[in-house]
């Protein structure tokens, strides 16, 4: 259930149209614009021949103009929605906005088409998918087989098009920019065809007496016994048969492509055939992908040229051009698998981050002061370097995993007998996770993790600490310190900064034995406010419960330090939603910024509802690291006081045992610094990492090489943990 490109509307629109009503209004449009004969069509659109025939002239086919609404996948809580598209020829582009009176504004969402592919998709009636080259995705809906087949033709026209006229001024850099999203994976195996491919063709005539309608065609490759051999020798023309079969493959595609167009389009066989378009769109569509795909093969052939000429002169000169971070990375993949770390290594942590409620400084004030005579309301302090007398002790990877200082409570919500239920049992959870997260009042900022940092942790949760808390109104007991390993349940943790621009972290923590795991990506956008400095945590978060087949999606409140030059605060303010769509239930969180005038500080109020009969379950209000009171459907009340309820220390590997790219161990000269109050000393090492991290992305540009993650892989908008639990413990 992953979010479609461009979407991002938190808000549903007043009504969802159902497939029928968007597609009579596509149908609509279809008949005034697209319909071919229309002697007279809209402003600003081209009326086109009939889907499936030719075209006239192919430069104008290639330059069409062509707009009109499609049914788009908007996202887990809206679905469907009608939206205007315009695909602009000249700039390559598929826009849409929100209806046909808004096309005069920005665009909504656009998507390249440079290097991108469009396949039809049997998931739903007239359904078809466009894969830009950045790993972002449009999944739309036409009101018929014609109208989905024109939109895929002058698509698949344009993204050739201009993929063609980029090839012959193809940079590496701009190789590497095009393909820094996620990338599709295909296969050209090193076994190229033969240089003749066997084409069987069969001609059928119709009884209607049309003569020649059109020819099968059947394309199939041999692989050659000795192709291995010959595709392990440096020949002077890398990949040369790869193309050769490419080049065949082509015009069989375009024979295939005249037989369809020369039916009739009227009778039993006729061009309009649904599986005849089907069969259209999927040849264009594995065509474009292979040509992509020998694309980049020809990339790498080349660059590989390069790199094998380097190795060898650094090799004569006695340096290896191979970092440690590269050998690093690895190391690390060998054994990326978090659930494989020991858990004998791991030990109970001790740290105590505690941070000192202490103002600010004179001679820190005039460094503050400095660097806000240089800001301006608005400005994004993504690249903004901050003093390093703000930081607290710890990175934002290790603050994700101190959310879950309560894993009893996380644990308890898979064994609701009910859905409402486990809802409200997560809802409990979500208001107690920020206090310990955000520990203490004072407005320090973590670590910024740098690309490739990850951090690992586990917790072990007595059994008896599982049990529902509807029934008690206070915490429940700490368990003795002579439990056994066996008598818990093991929960462990990984977290990995998987983009630097934007800034994005990703998340996941599993219980095996429970079969619950949640995994969440995070777009930390900070902006600056006069006297404050707000943090938007973009993103959303996936909890799955495989017991029951529920998945609960929710986003994260924005972060706020108050009072910057006086004594620094943290709040949290905005509303977040957590719905599952199964079970029909949702609740909405909010968290209350304090006026400027009166009114209480850290307050938040929390509704839960069954969305089918318009119920409210529970209802909740308090201070989200304070006291927290619940009111239930049944008339029950309870109140939770997140200050009381006892925590249970997360267990990690000791410094010598961390790979070097974990956060402690790399961030460990900083946070000794910090904690003796040498900040010039915890400077010089900051900088040390940030001057490491700008080097490296520097290299990495200069041999075209994409940066992939350890744990993470993209997955349209978002990111998820590359062995989750839903795929393999199903």
């Amino acid at each position: 259930s992953s979010h479609s490109a461009g979407e991002a509307e938190g808000v549903p629109h007043s009504s969802k149209q159902s497939h029928s009503s968007s597609s009579s209004s596509s149908a609509s449009l279809y008949s005034t614009t697209l319909r071919p004969g229309n002697s007279s069509p809209r402003a600003g659109r081209s009326s086109s021949p009939s889907p499936g025939r030719g075209s006239g002239n192919p430069s104008q086919s290639h330059k069409r103009h062509l707009e009109g609404v499609l049914n788009k996948y908007t996202n887990l809580l809206q679905g469907w929605q009608n939206r205007y598209f315009v695909l602009d020829p000249e700039l390559g582009q598929l826009q849409y906005f929100l209806n046909e009176q808004s096309k005069n504004q920005k665009p909504r969402g656009s998507l390249p088409l440079i290097g991108s592919s469009v396949a039809p998709s049997d998931e739903f009636p007239f359904m078809f998918t466009v894969y830009a080259a950045n790993g972002e995705l449009f999944k739309l809906r036409a009101c018929d087989a014609c109208e989905r087949q024109l939109w895929m033709n002058q698509l698949q026209l344009c993204a050739r098009r201009h993929s063609d006229s980029s090839g012959c001024r193809t940079s590496s850099s701009t190789f590497s920019s095009s393909f820094t999203g996620r990338t599709r994976s295909f296969s050209l195996l090193p076994h190229p065809a033969p240089p003749c491919s066997s084409i069987n063709t069969q001609r059928q005539n119709t009884p209607h007496g049309h003569g020649n309608p059109g020819s099968i065609i059947t394309i199939t490759h041999h692989k050659s016994p000795t192709s291995s051999q010959r595709a392990s020798n440096h020949s002077p023309a890398p990949l040369h048969q790869v193309k050769e079969v490419m080049s065949q493959a082509e015009g069989q595609q375009k024979n295939l492509l005249n037989s369809i167009e020369s039916l009739p389009s009227r009778g039993p066989l006729s061009s309009l055939d649904p599986d005849l378009l089907l069969l259209k769109a999927t040849s264009a569509a594995t065509l474009s992908c292979l040509g992509e795909c020998l694309s980049i093969l020809q990339h790498n052939v080349s660059q590989a040229a390069r790199n094998i000429t380097t190795h060898t002169q650094g090799l004569n000169t006695g340096e290896l051009n191979l970092t440690h971070r590269s050998k690093e990375l690895l190391k690390g993949s060998e054994n990326s698998s978090p659930d494989a770390v020991d858990p004998s290594e791991e030990s109970t942590d001790t740290e105590d981050n505690e941070e000192e409620d202490l103002g600010v400084l004179d001679d820190q004030r005039s460094i503050i002061l400095h660097l806000l005579s240089q800001l301006k309301l608005g400005m994004d302090l993504t690249r903004v370097v901050l003093p390093t007398f703000i930081l607290e002790k710890r990175s934002l990877l290790e603050m994700y995993a101190n959310f879950m200082a309560h894993p009893d409570m996380f644990l308890a919500i898979t064994s609701g007998t009910t859905a409402e239920e486990r809802i409200v049992r997560f809802v409990e959870y979500y208001l107690t996770a920020f206090h310990e997260g955000r520990k203490g009042a004072v407005a320090k900022k973590p670590y910024n993790p740098i690309l490739g940092e990850t951090f690992r942790c586990s917790w072990d949760v007595p059994r008896e600490r599982v049990r529902p808390l509807r029934t008690t109104s206070s915490p429940c007991p700490v368990p003795p310190a002579s439990a056994k390993p066996g008598d818990c349940c093991r929960l462990w943790f990984v977290a990995e900064q998987v983009s630097h621009h934007p800034p994005v972290s990703g998340f996941y923590c599993e219980c095996k034995e429970r079969r619950m795991c949640v995994n969440t990506h995070v777009w930390t956008k900070s902006k600056f406010m006069g006297m404050s400095v707000g943090v938007s945590m973009v993103g959303e978060g996936v909890l799955h419960l495989l017991e029951h087949d529920e998945q609960y999606v929710f986003t994260l409140p924005c972060a706020y330090a108050r009072s910057i030059l006086t004594v620094p605060w943290v709040e949290l303010g905005g509303k977040v939603s957590i719905c599952c769509a199964k079970s029909g239930y949702s609740a909405t969180v909010t968290f209350h910024t304090k006026p400027f005038y009166g009114g209480k500080v850290h307050r938040v109020t929390a509704e839960v509802k069954h969305n089918p009969t318009n119920t409210i379950v529970c209802k909740a209000q308090g201070e989200w690291n304070g006291t927290l009171e619940f009111t239930y459907s049944s008339g029950e009340s309870k109140v939770i006081d997140t200050s009381k309820l006892p925590v249970i220390k997360k267990k990690i590997r000791p410094l010598e045992k961390q790979s070097q790219y974990e956060s402690r161990r790399l961030w460990q000269h900083v946070t000794a610094a910090l904690k003796t109050g040498d900040i010039d000393t915890a400077t010089e090492h900051k900088h040390q990492l940030e001057e490491r991290q700008r080097s490296e992305g520097k290299q990495r540009a200069a041999t075209s090489t994409p940066w992939k993650p350890k744990y993470f892989i993209k997955e349209g908008e978002g990111w998820v943990y590359h062995n989750p639990l839903w795929k393999t413990n199903c």
